[in-house]
């Protein structure tokens, strides 16, 4: 299988756990694209969905999937998003696509995260892939300069706006042994909005499409 047949398998494998009537938090990314695309073969027997970004809204609006605004929402049954990486104890790092700040606050209102995946994403330690902080921009400089001291090379990325209207700092060269740790520093520091370290609210189930199918793990 290739890479995309196995993110493919994961995201289908995800429409076991959408319960029939339900409003259901929607992530975004490339593995996340093809959860949409299966969530429009049951769109009939959901309610709809909440958004994590603006592109995985139009995605959805042009499958005739409702969107709602979670303020318009009390629960979410489930939570399904990706991630750059997952380590074994289901803690991640996302936000690649600069979607981390609406996924974190989507995946906190679900009573399930969901997390979709390939192999090429299972790690033991996080942080080989770079770890995105979202960050007001007058902030910038000064949250580098912290970041440089808590062991991390961050690079801005240029060009990019989040959807709510911030920039993101990539942190390289970071070994990130204690996820709950690091998120919760990191996010102390004034300017920052969040981080992508998923630790505090890791996966629930994870679905890891493989050469050889799908694998659950808990």
């Amino acid at each position: 299988m290739t890479q995309d047949e196995m993110k493919k398998a994961a995201a289908y494998a995800a429409l076991e756990y959408v319960e029939s009537g339900s409003i259901i938090g929607v992530g975004t990314g490339s593995t996340v694209n093809h959860f949409i695309d299966a969530l429009k073969t049951i769109k009939g027997s959901i309610k709809g969905a909440v958004s994590s970004s603006e592109e995985s809204t139009k995605r959805l609006r042009a499958y005739g999937i409702e969107v709602f605004d979670l303020n318009e929402v009390t629960e979410l049954s489930v939570y399904v998003d990706g991630a750059d990486e997952i380590n074994p104890y289901n803690a991640m790092i996302k936000g690649g696509g600069a979607a981390l700040t609406r996924e974190k606050i989507v995946a906190a209102v679900a009573k399930k995260f969901i997390c979709i995946v390939d192999n090429t994403k299972n790690v033991d330690v996080l942080g080989g892939f770079p770890l995105p902080v979202e960050v007001i921009p007058m902030a910038r400089s000064y949250v580098a300069r912290e970041l440089v001291k808590l062991g991390g090379t961050p690079i801005y990325r240029q060009g990019v706006i989040t959807d709510n209207g911030n920039i993101i700092l990539d942190v390289h060269a970071m070994k990130i042994s204690e996820p709950l740790k690091t998120e919760t520093a990191i996010n102390a520091l004034a300017g920052v909005v969040t981080n992508g370290l998923f630790a505090n609210r890791g996966a629930d189930v994870v679905l890891v499409g493989t050469p050889e199918g799908v694998k659950t793990l808990k």
